[in-house]
């Protein structure tokens, strides 16, 4: 067997993602390379060939990949899939974009949000928000899966695989890039932050979620929000953590007037420590909380903070 994992890029380094497809593709068995498509990522490259259990990293540099649209992106792993037995990409905005073009031109099915392998060609998902695990099996020759990255721990460092240039330049006249809006920030990305503290509707407004930048700031934390918070337009959506928001497994997760909906607890319950602060004693976040803390949160914030 032979698999090719497409690399996630952040600003065109190497994303942390990439580390935890390579984990799942290590379970799957077999020859791994890494695919980095891009302009200019000859730094992600080096990076990639670090991370143990790659075989080799294939680097496709060429203005045409430079944002990773779905068109060129698609038409490239089309030229390069017949190779492999298994293309894994994180279940990443590009890789909810990019995976299902490929299934879609290679005519087979795609398995996504991969929590498990049971085997080459078994795998667990999630479905029902989390509420149940499926098991999957594909027949397919080709096995086209987006992985949950965190279902699986990162691989480390300490590898030097070799680099080779792909020749193959699409070509594109489908789509093109107009521009995109970045959110600047001095915190850790939310996807990948080791401690996320997130704020709900108990919040009462936007203003209040400054209460969160202390306590972020101390303990190097992300800001994160319920998706009531969101609807409630106290934060913007590229702030939700849940289902249909981001799926976050940090460190320590601090849920701050957050009731706990099955919603938002799909993104987050695979947190290593999990912390809620609210002031109903019967919100559901307690049951999956290792610590919870009943009482007024405009109190708590600020005595917590001046702890730290």
């Amino acid at each position: 067997m032979s698999i090719l994992v497409l690399a996630d890029l952040h600003e065109g380094q190497l994303a942390g993602a990439t580390a935890h497809v390579i984990a799942a593709a290590q379970q799957i068995g077999g020859d791994i390379d890494v695919l980095v498509a891009g302009e200019g990522v000859q730094a992600a490259a080096d990076a990639a060939a670090k991370l143990d259990g790659v075989s080799k990293v294939r680097v496709a540099d060429n203005a045409v990949y430079a944002h990773q649209l779905a068109e060129p992106m698609g038409a490239l792993l089309v030229e390069l899939a017949d190779g492999y037995t298994h293309v894994l990409a994180s279940a990443s905005t590009t890789g909810k974009n990019v995976l299902p073009r490929l299934a879609a031109l290679k005519d087979v099915s795609q398995l996504s949000d991969v929590i498990a392998v049971d085997s080459a060609d078994t795998f667990k998902r999630p479905i029902y928000a989390g509420n149940a695990i499926a098991t999957v099996k594909s027949d397919d020759a080709l096995k086209v899966i987006t992985i949950r990255s965190t279902g699986f721990d990162a691989v480390g460092e300490g590898s030097s695989a070799p680099i080779e240039a792909v020749d193959a330049v699409v070509e594109n006249s489908q789509s093109s890039f107009v521009k995109e809006e970045l959110a600047a920030s001095d915190r850790p990305e939310l996807g990948g932050a080791k401690v996320v503290i997130s704020g709900g509707r108990g919040m009462g407004n936007g203003e209040n979620f400054k209460l969160l930048d202390g306590i972020a700031d101390k303990l190097g934390a992300a800001i994160g929000a319920s998706r009531a918070a969101v609807d409630a337009g106290f934060v913007p959506n590229d702030m939700q953590v849940g289902q249909t928001g981001k799926i976050v497994a940090p460190e320590l997760y601090i849920a701050v007037g957050i009731s706990g909906a099955i919603q938002h607890l799909a993104g987050m319950k695979d947190s290593k420590v999990i912390v809620a602060i609210n002031k109903d004693d019967e919100a559901p976040i307690f049951q999956v909380a290792d610590y919870g803390l009943v009482g007024d949160l405009f109190e708590i914030l600020p005595e917590l903070e001046s702890k730290l």
